[in-house]
């Protein structure tokens, strides 16, 4: 990409659904398309109940601003346009609603300016009835050193200058060899266990599991020993499949399939630490750190914001979703109780597509960003619920107008 390289938005939590049908990760076929403008007003979601929280939300407004920044840099419109959707549509419907937030008065002038203003498409989902599966990913706060120690050293890297990306999408073509051949990247195994990293160390964690799950969520606010406190973010990948280690251990029935959860992998691995060599080299997935001040940053190299930035499939040669825009999604998300309960709760929210997610490859799934440290770890470890998402983009006659 030729801007920041992207954040791989990956769940911790992982769904077996063990029995349902459902396929989440049902890839489109070459002359399918995952949003379809909705014709029928019955069928238009209902936005009323997000509009108090929309109104007083002022994170909601600074992910526009966000959008409408990374809008303003000409490599955003190689994206566009996506069906009828221009660059130019494209940023007028974020300053549009932007308006829309400032002026609507009541739900009801709330839900009737966004029908009579804007087009409102609906992504169809695993099995073509809209059916989305969201997860949850976050920034967590680990204790590191900028040198190894005793208790320190388990690293995390700068990217190899063998490795070689394309320039647009930002993906990983593989490494290039003195020869100037392009072969695949070395899986997670052969990099840890090869001394190829040796002097691309950028900093060193504590506890190996959590510098996996930095891994897992593509970025990490580090407190220092030396009292400092460090941003890192995703730099690039190997190019290797993901795999969910929640995933691996409910299939082996080392814990509870239906109970897969951030704290159930952290309890595992307290009371069984030799099973991390067992797992960890399974996802052959490995990600390659920066650092990441004034972050975390998404995708598009903006931040991302608070339950106001999603990620969604950005891997291939063409957008799954339009990247930038403003979305709405309606699905369950959890809830931390003053007791420590979590429960999860029905959410309709508008949401901006800001970001990728590294085990997101279809239209039938998305990740929510649920902020930083503990609290946003433990709700991203708990974040897993079927939704829907829309898509809104103002009407033609109004593009024009002056905002």
């Amino acid at each position: 990409m030729s801007m920041r390289c992207a954040v791989l938005a990956v769940s911790i939590a992982c769904v077996l659904f063990t029995g349902c049908a459902k396929n989440y990760t049902r890839r489109l076929g070459p002359d399918e398309v995952a949003l379809r403008k909705i014709t029928d007003a019955r069928k238009i979601p209902d936005f009323r109940p997000a509009y108090a929280a929309s109104k007083s939300d002022p994170g909601l407004v600074q992910s526009i601003d966000q959008s409408i920044f990374y809008f303003s840099h000409p490599s955003s419109k190689g994206y566009f346009p996506y069906l009828d959707v221009t660059h130019d549509r494209a940023v007028q419907s974020l300053k549009a609603f932007k308006e829309l937030l400032a002026t609507a008065v009541t739900a009801e002038d709330f839900q009737r300016r966004i029908v009579q203003e804007f087009d409102v498409y609906e992504s169809v989902g695993c099995d073509d009835r809209g059916t989305v599966l969201y997860t949850g990913y976050c920034t967590p706060i680990y204790e590191a050193s900028l040198k190894p120690t005793a208790q320190f050293r388990f690293p995390l890297y700068r990217k190899p200058a063998d490795l070689v990306k394309d320039e647009k999408t930002g993906l990983t073509l593989g490494k290039q060899t003195k020869a100037g051949a392009l072969v695949p990247y070395p899986t997670r195994a052969e990099l840890e266990g090869s001394g190829l990293l040796v002097g691309l160390e950028l900093v060193y964690l504590k506890d190996r599991l959590e510098a996996y799950l930095v891994h897992v969520q593509g970025s990490a606010k580090l407190k220092l020993i030396d009292g400092g406190e460090l941003t890192v973010g995703y730099e690039a990948k190997n190019g290797r499949e993901y795999k969910s280690l929640g995933q691996m251990l409910a299939q082996d029935r080392k814990i509870n399939p239906n109970k897969v959860s951030l704290t159930a992998i952290k309890d595992y691995f307290k009371k069984n630490p030799q099973d991390l060599d067992k797992y960890l080299p399974r996802n052959e997935s490995f990600i390659f750190f920066q650092r990441a001040d004034g972050g975390p940053y998404g995708s598009l190299g903006v931040p991302v914001t608070t339950i106001r930035s999603i990620a969604t499939d950005k891997s291939g040669s063409r957008e799954i979703y339009p990247r930038g825009c403003l979305a709405f999604i309606q699905t369950k998300l959890p809830e931390m109780g003053l007791d420590g309960r979590i429960d999860k709760l029905p959410y309709n929210g508008f949401i901006l597509d800001q970001d990728t997610g590294g085990a997101i490859r279809s239209a039938g799934r998305a990740d929510v960003y649920m902020g930083v440290g503990p609290r946003a770890e433990m709700l991203a470890g708990h974040t897993v619920a079927e939704g829907r998402i829309y898509y809104l983009f103002v009407k033609g006659p109004l593009i024009d107008r002056p905002m």
